[in-house]
Formats: C-alpha cells, structure tokens, sequence
C-alpha cells in the first residue's frame, strides 16, 4: 500500500512538474505588424524631420525594437493622427506648417499651383461692434473665372449665397464655396454700404501664374522695373527669366520686386530670381542647409557641398533639353515691398541677397519662416497613396544669420489701405508710394488710414489666403542614396 501511494505521488509530482515545464514555454503573443502607411510615416519623419531629436515619440531607444514599434504604431487607426502626433508642438508653438494627405496628387498639385478655385485671393476683414466680416479681393488670377466675371482687386463682398459673412461662418463661405454668389458692398462715408450687384462664380481646377504683374515706367528721371510675383513656382522660372530680360533690355535704373502676397515655394527658385537680381558666380554662397544631426552627418560624409546654395548661371527646367542662361541684371540695391504674408522662399531670397545687396524693405514684418519642406512619399509601397511635406531643412545666409523667428523687419514701415485697394502700379498705392517717396529723397510719412479710421481688423488663420502658402520646399533627391543613422538618447 505504501508502494502505492508512493507511485501515485511520483506521477502526482511529475504531472505537476510537466504541465509547469509545458507552461512555461508558451509562445507569448505576437504583436500585429502596424500597417504600411504608419511604418512610413513613422519611419519616414523618424529618418527625416528636422526636429527628430526634440519628439519623444521619435527618438525612443525602445522603437528600436520592431515589436516594441508596431505595437505603439498599432494605438493610432488613423495615419493622420498618428503624422499630427509627431509634429513638434503643433499648431503653437515650433512647427506649424508640415502637413500630409492621403493623396500624393494633392501636394503634387499644390507645388505645381493647381487648385479648385474661383480665382481670387481673399482677405476676411472684420468691421463694426459685432462680428461682421467682408470678403476684400487682394487680387484675381489671370484667366480666371473671377476675372472673366469683372472682379477686380479691392471688391467687397458682404454675403456668400445670400448669407451674411461673420466670424463663426467666413471659412465655409469665402473658402469652401465651389459655386458662389457673391453679393457686393461699397464703403460710404466710412461705413460699409451693401448694394444690388451680384455676381456668380464657379470654381475651375487651374494654376495661376505667380507673375502677375511686370512694366517698366519712369519715374525721377529714370526708368523702374516693377515685378509683381506671388509665388516661386518652378514651372515658370523660363517665363521670370524672361521678365529680367526685358527689365535688362529697357535698360532700367532700379527694381522694386513686390512679394506683398508671395508666401514662398521653391528654395531652387529663390536662387534663380537670387542670381537674377544680382549675379551668376556660381562660388558664391546664396543660403546654406542645416538638417537634423543624422541627416547633416550623412551627407557632409557624402558630399558637404550639398549643404550649399550657391549662387547660378543656369536654369534647369523640365520643359527644356538643355540649361537656360540667367539673365541678371547685377543690381547692387532693390526695393522689395513685403507684408505678414510674405513668407519662406520669399525671405529666403531677401535674407540671402542682404549681404550682397542693399535691399530696402518697404511694408510691415514678413511672417518668419526660414525652414523648408520636403515632399515624401512611400516609393516602396506604390498601392500606399499617403504623402507627407515635412520641415526637414532651415537656411541660412552666407553670413550665418537666421532664426527670424519674429520675421524680417522693414527698413520703411507702410501699410495697406483695406477701405480702398489701388490697382498694382498705381503710384498713390501706398506700399508703391512710400518706394517712390524714398528714391527720390522724400522723407516717407506715416499715412492716414480709411481702414484705421473705420476700426477694420484683418482676421488671420491658417486657411486664410490659399492652402499651404507659407510653405516652402526643397527637392527630394537630397535624401536619395543616404544611409542616415540616428544616436538615440
């Protein structure tokens, strides 16, 4: 009996013991692969962004853990949420410009210039005790179905559709709108006065033409080149070319360059118009590159000369075979009308041309953008449509000066008239005004605003003007070929 209970507790004992063993050598669980368009977006902007070190989420030693990765990848459902929680400190504070879509056509469009518009650039302007807002036309698009309907620059408009505009509504009326009836106002006596006229516009997909306006005219006995340009849009740097050429042929004294309501685009462009206003030796310096550390170290180890803009003496365009030649007229001081719109590629340009040129800045500080964008997209996985604009870049002039966090200040301070828009070119417009004033000696007075005087109130957002107008953006190919390598903290 002994015999038996001592077996019995043997196998007791030993079923104890095998089924222990057994569970100790369960798989754990695996963790789901996140899905293709989070890995690339988190892999992408980990690789790339230029705040990479400053973003827990990126620069986590435990990421390094494919397991430990998917699993954090795996919280967000949406790659959005998951692009918008990697931005550092968005919409406050640092980055408040790199975005994504869900369609890479869509960011391809904006480079190009292509949107579904009416045709005008439209400033929401408050007016009176309540929280009215009209619709002021800054300007219309050549070609445009707003100006083949006879809108024109200063137009008020005070209802969309028949609705009133105000503060809680404007963004839906003035910018989401695809077929509107715009019904009109004019100011009397300082007071907004809406009358019978209506117009009908709807939009159309097109590309607007950033020069909007060039002429040449004398003024003080010397003839002024005036360029009106509101964006650098690659796709017309032959076209710009050409303008400089016809400034250079009429053989002009001084330029003013208007870049009031040009928020930026392409940095190889700036350089372009650069080496137009000034000069084509290509040694040097325009602006110089600073990435994140991994992304710097990579390419000073592959070629340091990427890191510099330099000046140029051709155009490499798409629509020709071979470089154009740059037309430069060789100034040695312009005068660049500037506003709170003026952004990126634009104060790249005037922060690059500052210590070789004297440039007067004439209207109110620019924005203070001096960080670029790049394009990404997922190449490894074609079916994945996700495309990224990231800031992965900030510039600097050959004298190292950037970090204008507050913008550019003007050397003459003038301000638009919102109660009465002059046409571009008219000299009594007051940013053109105050320009001729100081070429030719006059003191520049401050003036007496319509605008000031009735309490109007300019009402900004980052929808208001076009999408994405401050952004600016270099060429993916920089990154091509790099073998990138983080220090994780």
């Amino acid at each position: 009996m002994k015999r038996i209970t001592s077996v019995i507790s043997i196998i007791l004992i030993a079923g104890i013991m095998f089924s222990g063993c057994k569970k100790s050598t369960d798989t754990p669980p695996v963790t789901a692969k996140a899905s293709v368009p989070n890995s690339f977006i988190w892999n992408t902007m980990h690789d790339n962004y230029l705040w990479t070190a400053d973003v827990p989420a990126l620069s986590n030693p435990s990421y390094a853990t494919a397991a430990n990765l998917d699993a954090y990848l795996n919280t967000f459902s949406d790659p959005s949420v998951l692009f918008k929680s990697l931005v550092y400190f968005l919409p406050d504070s640092i980055d408040k410009w790199s975005f994504i879509e869900d369609n890479s056509k869509n960011i391809s469009d904006w480079i190009a210039g292509i949107s579904e518009t009416n045709g005008y650039a439209m400033l929401p302007v408050g007016y009176g005790t309540s929280k009215s807002v009209f619709g002021l036309v800054l300007y219309v698009f050549k070609g445009s179905p707003a100006e083949k309907a006879g809108v024109k620059r200063g137009d008020i408009f005070v209802k969309v559709n028949d609705q009133l505009v105000n503060e809680s509504n404007y963004l839906s009326l003035l910018y989401n709108t695809l077929t509107s009836k715009l019904s009109y106002a004019t100011i009397v006596n300082r007071t907004i006065i809406p009358d019978s006229r209506t117009v009908t516009i709807t939009a159309v997909n097109m590309q607007e033409n950033p020069i909007f306006m060039d002429t040449v005219f004398t003024f003080n006995n010397q003839k002024i080149g005036y360029l009106v340009y509101n964006g650098f849009n690659s796709e017309f740097d032959l076209k710009l070319n050409d303008v400089i050429q016809k400034f250079k042929d009429a053989n002009i004294g001084q330029m003013v360059l208007d870049l009031r309501y040009n928020g930026g685009g392409s940095v190889q462009t700036s350089s372009y118009l650069a080496s137009m206003i000034y000069g084509t030796d290509n040694t040097q310096l325009f602006a110089k590159a600073q990435y994140n550390q991994a992304v710097q170290a990579a390419i000073m180890k592959q070629n340091a000369q990427y890191l510099n803009l330099n000046f140029t003496n051709t155009i490499l365009s798409t629509s020709t075979t071979q470089p154009a030649t740059i037309n430069t007229l060789n100034l040695k001081k312009i005068y660049i009308i500037v506003s709170d719109n003026t952004a990126s590629a634009s104060e790249l340009l005037i922060n690059g041309l500052r210590p070789y040129v004297t440039v007067k800045m004439v209207g109110i500080n620019t924005v203070g953008k001096y960080v670029g964008s790049v394009t990404l997209t997922d190449t490894a996985n074609p079916s994945d449509t996700w495309a990224m604009q990231p800031i992965v870049v900030k510039f600097a002039n050959s004298v190292g000066y950037t970090d204008f966090v507050h913008g550019l200040t003007p050397d003459i301070v003038a301000f638009e008239d919102f109660a009465g828009l002059l046409p571009f070119g008219d000299p009594n417009e007051p940013l053109l005004k105050a320009v001729l004033n100081d070429m030719q000696g006059g003191a520049v007075t401050s003036q007496t605003l319509k605008s000031t005087q009735m309490g109007l109130r300019k009402i900004t957002t980052s929808r208001t003007f076009k999408p994405h107008a401050k952004d600016m953006y270099i060429n993916p190919d920089i990154f091509k070929g790099l073998k990138i390598k983080h220090i994780t903290k």
